[in-house]
């Protein structure tokens, strides 16, 4: 179905609104996909902070002026279905990897991160990248390390300094 105008330019505000404050973006040809997968691929995008949607590359074109994807602009082309991280970085690059196992007419095209564009098989390196929780786990490993050294160390000065105490009170005892 054609859209007028006005809805034209409703959909290039929406996607130009979530562009802006996405983190990353991965642009993957569809045709082919059934409507069940698409269904069950757009349930799996509302769950993981995934904004995914269907549009004319024109109009995608027009709602990424301005943004850090912007530089996509000469890639998109056929039909594309664009997938934006609202949430983590690697959320869109995990979906679009997930379901192009089940599915070889899903194949990535293009991945925006940082104002950089590459290459699809960088979709991989996007799906890499820890989540927001993994990622905080992390650092609370990466924090609490030094603080687990310097208490091993200062064990180990107190069970040394323990043992030198115990050894003269030990030799007094048994010239008495």
């Amino acid at each position: 179905m054609a859209l007028n105008l006005s809805q034209k330019q409703d959909v290039v505000a929406q996607v130009a609104k979530i562009a802006a404050t996405a983190h990353s973006l991965v642009a993957a040809e569809y045709a082919g996909t059934t409507v069940e997968q698409m269904t069950a691929m757009r349930k799996k995008a509302r769950e993981t902070g995934v904004f995914l949607k269907v549009i004319k590359n024109t109009l995608a074109a027009r709602a990424v002026v301005g943004t850090e994807y912007e530089v996509a602009k000469d890639s998109l082309v056929g039909p594309l279905l664009y997938a934006f991280s609202l949430e983590e970085p690697g959320a869109a690059g995990r979906l679009i990897k997930e379901f192009a196992k089940g599915n070889d007419k899903l194949q990535p095209k293009v991945v925006v991160v940082g104002g950089q564009q590459y290459p699809a098989s960088h979709v991989e390196v996007l799906a890499s990248l820890p989540t927001r929780d993994q990622a905080l786990a992390m650092l609370a490993r990466v924090l609490a390390e030094p603080a687990a050294m310097l208490a091993r160390a200062v064990k180990a000065v107190a069970d040394k300094q323990g043992g030198a105490d115990a050894a003269p009170a030990e030799a007094q005892a048994e010239t008495a």
